[in-house]
């Protein structure tokens, strides 16, 4: 079997002790019980929870196919859908993907739309897929969510100018609610390929459903070795103890939270795992910020923002703690050169590995924060392959459902997300918000 990633909490004394955590197990054990009997607040949406072993072998070759027949047919995919339903995939893909080549060989390229407004942005794409051949995965679990509507009203309408409406519908794959809404209903009268996002998996726990495992699979990555790896970290993540690493993650991260520490900070040295940290802002964040509590969610790319945060991190207010995603095995092989002339002064690290570099820039900084006044909890990645990133998100979902429960809030609802959906409504003038606009107009 695969090793497991590990948690240190080592660097997290003298602001929380070993004790300290020790004494919220008990929370931890009644969290634990909450998601896997149901009986918390939320327990409609827990179906991410033993999604990795229960994803049945079928439903992974169907994604198969569908994710080959569009390799075959289009340069370009498009994936729209916003927060959840385009994160995760964001995050799998620029994991894994070469940093300067728009594709994996043999694979199309996987672009996003519908994660924002942006009139520039949109233009921008229809641009570059005017005499391209590209499909479309259409994420919604209503269909009328403003911004993946808008981008696939433009879309959709570009595609069939560009191929025609039959053949359009060939290439548009729809993945929502199984029975209503406006884009199954769409979907069923055009006759889209469509996989169903089920009602008890919220958006940002649903990238190891067909939300994130087809775009991934399009981009020619192994999604069950994705699956592998979370149905590992599912099964490594049942009971409350000493070998529970997601448990171990949440008992740290609540117990600094409560000796002051409000803000975590995830802090990677891999450029890979930038997406991978915006995934987990808006897991956390969503699932957490609520009734006024909640550890506020930040992430930082070291060492580029040892450049910039740097200096807040390390003199600023005490309220942080960091997070350190460490990853150990690198796939290449780069070396410094020796400089006859060493004017930049390198030549005491000639022949050095790169890797070995930004490691000891990791743990020298690590230490200084440390030293500073800010406590480190190190998560290590054994290497940045499917079946790690599978362990890793299950990880961290686990954890936050955990977590969620010993803050005392419901992780797995969003109220606070619909507030600006109404004021936008009621300036846009949408029918029905008669009253609101009216209402709002007075306030400008």
């Amino acid at each position: 079997m695969t090793k497991e990633i590990q948690v240190n909490l080592n660097h997290i004394a003298p602001v929380v002790s070993e004790t300290a955590v020790t004494a919220l197990m008990p929370e931890v054990a009644d969290a634990l019980s909450k998601i896997h009997n149901a009986t918390g607040a939320g327990n409609d949406f827990l179906g991410w929870v033993d999604l990795p072993t229960r994803t049945p072998a079928s439903l992974v070759d169907e994604i198969n196919a569908t994710a080959a027949d569009l390799s075959n047919q289009c340069d370009v995919v498009v994936a729209i859908g916003i927060g959840g339903s385009y994160l995760g995939a964001k995050a799998v893909i620029e994991a894994l993907g070469d940093s300067f080549a728009e594709a994996k060989p043999g694979a199309p390229r996987v672009v996003f739309a519908g994660q924002n407004i942006g009139e520039d942005y949109l233009f921008e794409l229809q641009e570059y897929l005017r005499g391209k051949r590209f499909g479309i995965i259409v994420i919604s679990e209503s269909g009328t969510t403003t911004e993946p509507a808008i981008a696939f009203r433009l879309l959709k309408a570009q595609l069939e100018e560009q191929v025609g409406k039959e053949r359009a519908k060939d290439l548009i794959v729809a993945i929502t609610d199984a029975h209503r809404g406006a884009l199954r209903q769409l979907a069923t009268e055009e006759g889209y390929r469509t996989f169903v996002i089920e009602d008890s998996v919220g958006g940002r726990f649903s990238v190891l459903s067909p939300v994130g495992l087809l775009p991934i699979a399009v981009a020619g990555f192994d999604i069950k070795a994705l699956l592998a790896g979370a149905a590992q970290m599912q099964r490594a993540t049942i009971n409350a103890n000493a070998t529970n690493q997601a448990a171990l993650y949440a008992a740290a991260r609540n117990a600094l939270y409560r000796a002051g520490k409000k803000i975590e900070i995830l802090v990677n040295y891999n450029p890979k795992l930038h997406y991978f940290g915006e995934w987990w802002k808006q897991l956390y964040g969503e699932s957490e910020g609520k009734d006024h509590r909640g550890i506020f969610p930040a992430a930082v790319d070291n060492s580029t923002d040892l450049h910039s945060m740097g200096q807040w991190i390390q003199d600023g207010e005490r309220t942080i703690f960091e997070t350190v995603l460490t990853v150990g095995k690198v796939h290449h092989s780069v070396t410094i050169p020796t400089d006859e002339a060493n004017l930049d002064g390198l030549n005491y690290i000639a022949g050095k590995h790169v890797d070995e570099v930004n490691k000891m820039a990791e743990l020298g900084t690590r230490l200084a924060h440390v030293d500073g006044g800010v406590p480190n909890i190190v998560i290590t990645v054994p290497e940045l392959n499917e079946n790690y990133l599978g362990q890793l998100i299950y990880f961290f979902e686990k954890a936050c459902g955990i977590s969620g429960y010993m803050l005392g809030v419901n992780p797995f609802n969003q109220p606070g997300v619909e507030a600006y959906k109404k004021n936008m409504f009621a300036l846009l003038e949408k029918p029905g918000y008669e009253a609101e606009t009216e209402a709002i107009k007075k306030r400008l």
